[in-house]
Order: C-alpha cells, then sequence, then structure tokens
C-alpha cells in the first residue's frame, strides 16, 4: 500500500502566445522560469515550467503555449482554478502590481478562512491569488524565493494554495482524494468542499459542484492535467498497481526526464497525473541557470537545429537565472 499523497507536484495548462505567457508569469506574477524546453510529445512547441527558486514539487506550473491555438471552454472536468498562496500583508499590494500590467482582479474576498483575489491571464485562465499561512509557512519557503524576481520577496507567491476541480458529480473523485489519495475533507461552504494532506505548499485542494454546469473543452486558457506527488518510482509504481486494482485506465510509467509519470481519468473526468519527485529540474542544469537555455529530451538532441529553427523566437527575463 502507497503512502498518502502529500500533494501536488505540478499543475500543467495551455497558452497561445509564448512570449506573452512567459512575461505574464516570471514578470507580473514573478515567478522563476526553472525549465525551457520542448513538449516530448509535440517538439515543436515549448513547454515552459515556471516555480519558485528551487523548482520544488508543490510550486510548479507548466504550460504548452501553441501560438495557434484556440480559447479553451471553461466548465465542469477541469481544473477551474489555479490557486496560489501569497503572504497575508500582501492583499492590498497584488491588485496595485497587475493593474500596471493591465490585469484587472476581483476585490479581496472571503472564503473559509482565506483572503482571496480572483484574475485571469492573458489567455483566459484563472487564477487566484489566496493569503492564507499555516503556521510556520512564511519561515518553511523563505529560502526558495528567487532572488531574480521583480517582486519584492515578502510580497511573493510561495507555490500552490488550493486549486478547484470543477464537477457536475462530486462523489466518485472525493471518494479517490479521500479513501485512496488519503486526503482529508477539513471544510465545507455551500457547494465547496475543500481536502488536504497536512502540507503547507500544495496541500489543499477544493472540489466545487456545479451540477448544470457544461463540459469544458481543451484550448488556451485552460488547464490540461494536474500532477499528484509520489516520493519515488517505487511508491509510483504501487499508487499503479493500486489505482488498476480499482478499475482505472492508467498509462505505463513515462519519462519526462525530470519526473516520471502515470496518467489517468479519475471519476470527473479530469485528467490526474502521478509524478516522481526526482530526479528534479538539476538533472541537466545547474541550479543557478535554471530555465536560462533551452533543453531537449536526449531523443531530439540530434534534431536541435531543425527544432530550434521551428520554434517561435523568444525574449527570456534579463534576471533569469539570479539566485
Amino acid at each position: 500500500m502507497p503512502e498518502p499523497i502529500r500533494g501536488i507536484h505540478h499543475i500543467t495548462a495551455i497558452a497561445s502566445d509564448p512570449q506573452r505567457n512567459l512575461d505574464f508569469y516570471t514578470q507580473a506574477l514573478g515567478l522563476r522560469l526553472v525549465k525551457l524546453t520542448v513538449n516530448f510529445d509535440d517538439p515543436g512547441t515549448y513547454h515552459f515550467y515556471f516555480a519558485d527558486a528551487d523548482g520544488r514539487p508543490g510550486t510548479i506550473l507548466t504550460f504548452f503555449p501553441w501560438p495557434d491555438s484556440r480559447p479553451g471552454r471553461h466548465g465542469a472536468g477541469q481544473v477551474g482554478v489555479v490557486g496560489f498562496t501569497i503572504p497575508l500583508d500582501s492583499v492590498g499590494f497584488w491588485p496595485e502590481r497587475l493593474k500596471r500590467y493591465g490585469i484587472t482582479t476581483s476585490n479581496p474576498f472571503r472564503r473559509f478562512e482565506d483572503e482571496v483575489i480572483s484574475l485571469r491571464d492573458p489567455d483566459g485562465l484563472a487564477v487566484e491569488l489566496i493569503a492564507s499561512y499555516p503556521a510556520g509557512v512564511a519561515d518553511a519557503t523563505d529560502g526558495s524565493r528567487w532572488n531574480g524576481s521583480p517582486v519584492p520577496p515578502e510580497h511573493a507567491i510561495r507555490g500552490f494554495s488550493t486549486p478547484t476541480l470543477l464537477l457536475t458529480s462530486p462523489d466518485g473523485t472525493a471518494e479517490l482524494l479521500g479513501n485512496v489519495f488519503g486526503l482529508r475533507p477539513v471544510g465545507q461552504s455551500g457547494t465547496r468542499v475543500r481536502f488536504s494532506s497536512g502540507e503547507a505548499i500544495g496541500g489543499q485542494v477544493d472540489i466545487e459542484t456545479r451540477p448544470d454546469e457544461s463540459r469544458g473543452g481543451m484550448g488556451a486558457g485552460v488547464v490540461h492535467h494536474i500532477a499528484w506527488r509520489a516520493p519515488d518510482d517505487v511508491q509510483q509504481l504501487e499508487w499503479r498497481e493500486l489505482l488498476v486494482e480499482r478499475g482505472l485506465s492508467v498509462t505505463p510509467v513515462i519519462d519526462r526526464q525530470y519526473f516520471h509519470s502515470i496518467y489517468f481519468r479519475e471519476p470527473g473526468g479530469i485528467l490526474f497525473e502521478i509524478a516522481t519527485d526526482p530526479p528534479g529540474f538539476t538533472t541537466d542544469e545547474p541550479l543557478e541557470a535554471l530555465g536560462s537555455g533551452l533543453k531537449l529530451p536526449p531523443q531530439y538532441e540530434s534534431r536541435r537545429a531543425t527544432i530550434e529553427a521551428a520554434l517561435p523566437p523568444l525574449r527570456l527575463p534579463e534576471r533569469q537565472g539570479s539566485n
């Protein structure tokens, strides 16, 4: 029997314009580009990984930026909202900052014990900045703040807080999160139920039930999948065996170079992944240089010149690599 899931490893979404996506997440939100690579299944497309300074699981938001991608359809069967943790005293800072980038935010509102600011990124992806710190979180994350960020360290995003899963019928998903993954239901407000692993960063997720919501569709501004953490390959294989025994269709283990992955559709239709914590992003470049150049999977290295010529030109952040 594998250990309970500790929390979120990463979330992957779809974007359209690569430069616009890169600029928003590194300059407006101040995340670090920790890996610049390509989609392993479509090497003519970039794959961006944004995270904290060290690229730790629980802080990683990735994008496939397809320049010709049509807008996606937001709806049920999706990760409807990406939620980030911000410090409690940063609620006033973020709306003013994002206004300078042409981003409209909601007025802060209360959900459970959180102060929440909602916004949409340039492709329409729903993002929330959530001020809610369990004891010890600020100290636990101080060492992973990216010193090259344009956001002052006292206001920096720390990682994932509480993404929201949108479902028409939550029972199967709730049973998977609680009885299988080992997350605990810790609160309910109306049609929203919160589950937690107890981890300070990336340890929470909400299910919001919308019985009449139409089903969402893939495209720019939509989450492609959410990945959960496995500490190592042994645990991942135990998870695969358990999920198959429960009747879920699970892929074989796939080597994603920076982690190993298995994928399956959970009962509500959202694509789930279980990804290993190792080997991490320093497997092919040192920590101080993360994201400073295009890294290709070994199987594509012989085609580097052709791939680079096909990819859109990209202007990297000036302070990229500082730490």
